[in-house]
C-alpha cells in the first residue's frame, strides 16, 4: 500500500478550496475519497501525524554482548566500532558474519549520539576588521604547473584578514622564514596597510624549539618565536601571535582559503587551457591576476578593514638572510644543512652568504663571488669547474670522492664516463674523463656535450684529443683598439662665463 505524501495532501487542499468538491479533489491528488476525508478532517500532513516507531523489523544481533560493548564504549570512548566487532569475532567466530559490521557501526554511532561523553566544542569567533591577518602555507602539487616543460614543486605563502577574507599568495619554495618574510612583505604593501596582529602556526620559519636549558624561561610551551621572525614583527609594528600546537582550526580562515585559492587556480588554468609557464615570475603574475579579481568581489569589507589599519612603513626588509661562513678545505661553504662549491682560491677565508628564497649568493669583501640556485633539502650544489683543477693533478682520489656524482653535468657526460671504463676501473681511464671535463670547464659544457653525443652515436669511446679535433680551437678574444680620446671643455668654459 502506497503512502500519502506532504506534496498529495497539499494539492488536494488546493482541490477543496478551489471547488469544495471531496471526491474530484481526491482524484486529482491520487488517493481515495476515505483517505481525502480523513486529512481534510485532521487538518494536518502525513509528516505531521506519523507516529516514530518504537519497535525493531529485526531482532538485535549483539542483544546478548551488548552489555559488554557498552562498558567498553563507556572506558574507551575513543575506540572505534570496526575494533569492537574484530573482537567479537575473535571471541565469537560463529554467532557473527563480516555483514553485520555495518550494522554494529550504526548501533555503536546511535549510542554516542544518545548516551556517550560531551566533545569538544568549536568555539565560532566574531572577527574585528583591521585587527589581524593569518598566514599559512600550502602545497600545489594539484595544480602540476611546469616552468618550460618541468614540473615546477614549489608551495603558495597564504596571507588572509578574516573579517573581509581578503587574501594573497605569494610563490615560496619552502617554508623557511625568508618565505615568510617574502609572502608577508608582497601581502602588505598590495594593502598599503598594517593590521594589529600577524597570526601564523607553529611553522620552522616563525617558530623554534625550546632548548632545554630554555625551558625554565618558558614554563609550558614547547616552541617559541625566532628572532628573525621578531624583527619582522617588529619593522612592521605587528603583534605576533601563534596557534596551539596541533590546533589547525585557530588558523581556519586561511585553511579554509588555501583551498578555495587553489581551486579557483585550477579553474583559470583550465581556461587559459595551458599550464606551462615560461618563468616563475610569469607564474606569479598568474596568481596574483587571479587573487586580484577574487579580491574585488569583497570591495565593502576590505574598505573597513583598511579604515581600522595603520599606514604601512614604507621600506621594505631585505629578503634575505645573511651568514658568515668558513670556505673548507673542500673548496665548500656549508649554508642550511647544503654544501655549495665555491672558487678554491676562497679556501682558508670566510665569506659572507646572502640566504635569499629561491637563491644564494656569496660575497667576499664586497666582491660577488658566486649566484646560484639554492638547493631544496639537504642536498648539494658542487660546481666541477670550482675543483676540476685539482681533481687533474689528483686523479686519484676521484674513484672515492664524495662529490663524485656532481662531476656528470648530464646523462651524456655520465654515459660518456661508462663508455671510456668500459667496465673497469682505473686512474688511467679516470684521467681521460677528466681532462674532458675540463675542456668543458675552459671552453663551453654545450659544445662538449654536443661532441661526446656525436662519438657514442657513433659507438666510439671518447677521448679528450678526439673531442679537442671536433670542436675546434676556440678563437682568441679580439680586444678592439680605442683611440686616444680628446676632451674639448671649452663649452663649459663658456658656460661658465654666461653664468657669471
Amino acid at each position: 500500500m502506497r503512502r500519502v505524501t506532504d506534496a498529495q495532501v497539499r494539492k488536494l487542499m488546493e482541490e477543496i478550496n478551489t471547488h469544495g468538491r471531496i471526491g474530484h479533489a481526491a482524484m486529482k491528488a491520487g488517493m481515495d475519497r476515505k483517505t481525502a476525508r480523513k486529512y481534510v478532517t485532521a487538518g494536518k500532513m502525513p509528516s505531521d501525524m506519523a507516529e516514530p516507531r518504537t519497535w525493531r523489523t529485526r531482532e538485535d544481533p549483539f542483544a546478548e554482548d551488548w552489555p559488554d560493548l557498552e562498558k567498553i564504549l563507556k572506558e574507551e570512548p575513543n575506540i572505534e566500532a570496526k575494533t569492537l566487532f574484530d573482537e567479537l569475532l575473535a571471541k565469537h567466530p560463529n554467532r557473527y558474519q563480516e555483514g553485520q559490521l555495518r550494522t554494529l557501526q550504526r548501533q555503536v554511532r546511535h549510542w554516542r549520539a544518545t548516551c556517550g561523553p560531551e566533545q569538544d566544542v568549536k568555539l565560532a569567533q566574531r572577527h574585528r576588521p583591521g585587527e589581524a591577518m593569518q598566514t599559512d602555507f600550502t602545497s600545489t602539487g594539484e595544480l602540476r604547473v611546469t616552468i618550460r616543460g618541468v614540473a615546477f614543486v614549489h608551495l603558495l605563502c597564504m596571507v588572509v584578514l578574516p573579517y573581509s577574507n581578503w587574501r594573497w599568495a605569494t610563490v615560496c619554495l619552502s617554508e623557511s622564514i625568508a618565505s615568510l618574510r617574502k609572502g608577508l612583505q608582497r601581502a602588505l604593501f598590495q594593502l598599503g596597510k598594517v593590521p594589529k596582529y600577524s597570526q601564523t602556526d607553529n611553522s620552522t620559519g616563525a617558530t623554534c624549539r625550546i632548548a632545554e636549558v630554555d625551558k625554565a624561561k618558558f614554563p609550558g610551551k614547547a616552541r617559541v618565536f625566532g628572532q628573525d621572525y621578531l624583527a619582522l614583527m617588529d619593522h612592521f609594528g605587528m603583534l605576533p601571535r601563534t596557534t596551539a600546537v596541533g590546533a589547525k582550526e585557530q588558523n581556519g580562515d586561511v585553511e579554509a582559503a588555501n583551498g578555495a585559492t587553489k581551486r579557483s587556480l585550477e579553474q583559470a588554468l583550465i581556461v587559459r587551457g595551458n599550464r606551462d609557464f615560461e618563468t616563475v615570475a610569469v607564474w606569479q603574475a598568474f596568481v596574483d591576476e587571479c587573487q586580484h579579481k577574487a579580491n574585488l568581489r569583497r570591495g565593502d569589507r576590505v574598505e573597513e578593514e583598511l579604515k581600522a589599519m595603520r599606514e604601512l612603513p614604507a621600506s621594505k626588509l631585505p629578503e634575505f638572510v645573511e651568514q658568515h661562513v668558513p670556505v673548507s678545505e673542500w673548496s665548500t661553504i656549508r649554508v642550511k644543512r647544503s654544501a655549495y662549491s665555491v672558487p678554491s682560491r676562497l679556501i682558508g677565508r670566510e665569506v659572507r652568504a646572502r640566504i635569499y628564497e629561491e637563491r644564494l649568493e656569496v660575497y667576499f669583501g664586497d666582491a660577488l663571488q658566486l649566484s646560484c640556485e639554492r638547493v631544496v633539502g639537504r642536498t648539494n650544489r658542487i660546481d666541477y669547474r670550482h675543483v676540476i683543477g685539482s681533481l687533474i693533478r689528483k686523479p686519484g682520489g676521484f674513484a672515492r670522492y664524495i662529490y663524485r656524482e656532481e662531476m656528470f653535468p648530464s646523462l651524456v657526460f655520465r654515459q660518456a664516463f661508462d663508455r671510456i671504463q668500459g667496465g673497469q676501473q682505473s686512474v688511467t681511464q679516470d684521467l681521460e674523463y677528466l681532462r674532458i671535463l675540463h675542456l668543458a670547464a675552459t671552453t663551453l659544457e654545450a659544445t662538449v656535450e654536443a661532441a661526446l653525443a656525436t662519438m657514442l652515436a657513433d659507438k666510439v669511446v671518447p677521448s679528450s684529443e678526439a673531442v679537442k679535433a671536433l670542436i675546434g680551437q676556440p678563437e682568441p678574444a679580439v680586444i678592439p683598439e680605442l683611440g686616444e680620446l680628446n676632451v674639448d671643455l671649452t663649452s663649459y668654459d663658456a658656460l661658465i662665463a654666461e653664468a657669471a
